[in-house]
């Protein structure tokens, strides 16, 4: 027993506490955010690169346990969502991140351009055709926010149209919370000269150059505009049900961690459970001894 009058000890803030965008409408100021911050981090890279071996042993168990509760029923299932600017490394979230789970559970989705049967159906068909089914983590790199984002900048939709869609991302949303469906969404937030120092990497790597699109240049030129489109999203799209979470992205061993941390964090929560046998256990145990 603590004895009389000494306090307890405070609870450390999870990550996703740590790196939770305010909802309510909040205005988000990206420039306020620093891109090479490790909130929550091990002490360092080498720490953190251990930390994510100890997490693969628990997410592959989790998810082991989550694929198990689908058989018998249960229709949870996890969606991480990682958007940012060219270069934040979404590609390289996923595959680190997958190199802790089985990917036969997993549903790995990246959205490019839509094709031109997929613009005759509303901006939410081709998401609806890719979410995760019961039991899978399905992970999209890039997302619906594209049609808020891009769009915006490149004035592909008129500023109504795109107030609406707001609207109708909040109520997508909300309709998978309700559904059973944990949403992750991660804002993969890099710096200006860093997206600068990995656009040089790739044309100084002949072995990069397939990764390098000249129009990457043209979408650089866009910076302030793309910085406001994404805190518009940040602002209109953080629910209580479905958070943003702003992830520093310009220390990829932390962006790797704090995303594996978090997806284990809300996995904990969901804490599935291996389904009970719907067989005598014991009446099979006693016909294998006999030699069946």
């Amino acid at each position: 027993m603590a004895e009389k009058g000494s306090k307890k000890a405070k609870k450390e803030p999870s990550l996703g506490e740590l790196l939770r965008v305010p909802d309510g409408g909040k205005r988000v100021d990206l420039g306020s955010y620093d891109a090479r911050a490790t909130p929550g981090a091990p002490k360092d890279k080498k720490a953190a690169l251990t930390d994510m071996e100890q997490m693969g042993e628990r997410l592959a168990e989790l998810q082991e346990r989550l694929w198990a509760a689908s058989t018998a029923g249960d229709r949870r299932r996890v969606l991480l969502i990682l958007q940012g600017m060219d270069t934040s490394g979404k590609g390289g979230t996923v595959k680190h991140v997958i190199g802790l789970l089985n990917p036969s559970g997993c549903r790995i989705k990246a959205f490019k351009a839509p094709t031109p049967a997929e613009l005759k159906h509303p901006f939410l068909w081709r998401i609806r055709q890719a979410l995760p089914a019961p039991g899978e983590i399905g992970i999209f790199d890039r997302s619906h926010y594209e049609d808020v984002l891009i769009a915006r900048v490149r004035g592909l939709a008129p500023r109504s149209e795109l107030t609406r869609r707001y609207a109708r991302i909040n109520r997508f949303e909300q309709s998978l919370t309700g559904n059973d469906v944990t949403v992750i969404k991660c804002f993969l937030h890099l710096s200006y000269d860093e997206q600068r120092a990995r656009l040089l990497e790739r044309l100084d790597r002949p072995d990069k150059h397939w990764k390098f699109n000249p129009g990457d240049i043209d979408e650089r030129e866009l910076w302030p505009a793309y910085q406001e489109a994404y805190e518009l999203a940040l602002r209109r799209c953080a629910t209580p049900r479905a958070p943003w979470y702003l992830i520093p992205a310009d220390r990829k061993w932390y962006r790797n961690w704090a995303v594996s941390r978090l997806l284990l964090e809300h996995l904990e929560a969901l804490d599935p459970q291996y389904p009970k046998a719907d067989f005598d256990v014991e009446a099979c145990r006693k016909r294998l001894l006999k030699g069946a």
